[in-house]
């Protein structure tokens, strides 16, 4: 067992937020998906105050060691979430954690505010990679900003609040500071890379956008020095993710300072990537499961 923030977990191996739908799974494994969940916790794909299309195709494209998305957040909005998705997400064997975005404080309040009354819901991941429209600034790149969102909604819930920080700036560890001293539980870490790529038959942008997030094995080795690095700077526990293909990734990301591990884009290759790692963990560390 494991704990983390006042929630016991079966293992350390978590899924990453948007990278495995766990209702669209149902749909194809039933209830077997219940009896065998991969996760010891299920994390939400982001949800935002109102409902959003996403990104226009192509969203996704394939890089030797990874992938590169910019898939734009669909979603049903926080109505639509607490109306049709939540009912089906209660349903797994796990605690659910609810990622959020919003572009305000006003906006992550009432994010949190809907979801955190709600006895489905365990933690709260605070998605923070958008600008303030108040500022200017984006949240997650500024340890200042940071710090007074999360002094804003502190007090609005018990519940555990999670910061998902972006690995897109000079120094991430001075971010996840500013998330502690503003009253955060733990932060999580790391997010795509910013990324482009070319079609080589087109020569247009391979993703419609123009650009995405890098995720996979290639950022494996930053996301290990980041979470290093974090560790090193806060007290907070961390949830490790980037590139976690298999136990012995898994071991690594523990070694470098995580509590929990979270699983992405090895989960669209194998689905069932988070029992298997948390598996194969267990042979290399059995305390650690």
């Amino acid at each position: 067992m494991v704990e983390f923030c006042g929630l016991r977990l079966s293992n350390p191996v978590v899924n990453a937020s948007g990278t495995f739908d766990a209702i669209a799974a149902r749909r194809v494994y039933g209830d077997a998906l219940l009896r065998d969940f991969p996760f010891s916790a299920f994390v939400s794909k982001t949800i935002t105050p109102e409902p959003r299309f996403g990104n226009e195709p192509q969203r996704i494209w394939e890089t030797p060691a990874g992938m590169i998305n910019s898939i734009g957040l669909p979603n049903k909005g926080l109505e639509g979430f607490l109306a049709e998705d939540l009912p089906q997400l209660a349903e797994l064997p796990v605690p659910l954690v609810v990622s959020v975005m919003g572009t305000s404080g006003e906006e992550f309040s009432r994010l949190v505010e809907g979801v955190a009354g709600r006895e489905e819901v365990a933690a709260i991941e605070l998605n923070v990679s958008c600008p303030n429209v108040h500022s200017g600034l984006i949240v997650g790149e500024q340890p200042a900003e940071t710090m007074t969102l999360l002094e804003a909604l502190r007090p609005l819930t018990e519940k555990p609040l999670i910061v998902k920080l972006t690995p897109n700036v000079a120094d991430p560890a001075s971010v996840a500071v500013g998330a502690e001293e503003g009253g955060a539980d733990a932060v999580s870490l790391i997010n795509t890379l910013k990324a482009s790529a070319i079609d080589p038959l087109s020569g247009q942008p391979g993703i419609a956008a123009g650009h995405g997030g890098l995720s996979g094995p290639a950022v494996r080795p930053v996301a290990v020095a980041q979470v290093r690095a974090v560790a090193a700077a806060v007290e907070l526990p961390i949830v490790g993710m980037g590139g976690v293909c298999n136990g012995a990734d898994a071991a690594e990301m523990l070694a470098a300072g995580a509590t929990l591990v979270a699983v992405g884009t090895e989960s669209f290759r194998d689905p069932r990537a988070g029992s298997r790692i948390a598996a194969e963990l267990s042979e290399r560390l059995p305390a650690a499961v």
